[in-house]
């Protein structure tokens, strides 16, 4: 019977871990997300000197 006993506490810490690893994962993405929303949204397509540079370079 007190095998039984510390088996189930055992199982018991290893899901009580597994929920607190699960959720600070989940509040750490949650806050890389918002911090990745802050960004103000490209404005597309710019044709930089590197890019022209390539361009220039790509001709035939």
């Amino acid at each position: 019977m007190e095998k039984e006993s510390k088996r189930r506490d055992f199982l018991k810490l290893t899901m009580l871990g597994l929920v607190t690893a699960a959720s600070s994962g989940a509040a750490a993405s949650a806050q890389a997300s918002v911090a990745g929303e802050k960004e103000e949204p490209s404005s597309g397509y710019r044709e930089t000197a590197h890019v022209r540079k390539y361009y220039d370079l790509a001709r035939f």
